[in-house]
């Protein structure tokens, strides 16, 4: 779903685009190009996500709604998506995916693109399994650092999982990050 704003290897050779970006022309957003007086919000990164993975189902979370929201410069080097738990689809290798329950609450619109809320979105990075690495504590930091989540309502909803799977996990995290 490219815009006027965004350009992709559908419009240019990726040579004569890297160019661009070598010339001072052009700035990766994602997968895409962009000028650089193209503000980075977080609509154009939402783009720039649904450009590389179309299917209107999949949701960006984790690591990369948190690079959409604009907590981190880069956007990860595996997409996380979303999806219900009824619902199948075919991703590319390089795209983990998750089968979760998303709330109407959980889930925005940003020019026809599904996105975690930046709530969700940092719930999901302390829940997530396995080691809780520095792109994780990063990506949150700066989902605090931009003023995406205010740390007092993150911990109050850290408090309210009660036993959901991972939560003393995710409140033990959120003492690492914040302290």
């Amino acid at each position: 779903m490219p815009t006027p704003r965004l350009l992709t290897s559908d419009d240019w050779p990726e040579a004569e685009l890297r160019a661009a970006v070598l010339a001072g022309d052009l700035v990766p957003v994602g997968c895409c190009w962009a000028s650089p007086a193209e503000p980075q919000v977080p609509a154009l990164r939402a783009a720039a996500h649904a450009w590389r993975l179309s299917d209107r189902r999949l949701v960006a979370s984790g690591r990369t709604a948190a690079w959409i929201w604009g907590a981190t410069s880069r956007p990860p080097a595996t997409d996380e998506v979303s999806i219900p738990p009824n619902v199948r689809v075919r991703v590319a290798a390089d795209v983990r995916l998750r089968e979760v329950r998303l709330g109407p609450d959980d889930v925005v619109l940003l020019d026809g693109v599904r996105v975690t809320t930046p709530l969700r979105t940092a719930i999901d990075l302390l829940r997530a399994p396995g080691a809780f690495d520095a792109a994780a504590a990063d990506a949150l930091r700066g989902l605090i650092a931009v003023g995406a989540v205010r740390e007092p309502e993150l911990r109050h909803r850290v408090d309210a999982l009660g036993t959901i799977p991972m939560a003393r996990q995710a409140a033990r995290r959120l003492d690492q990050v914040t302290a």
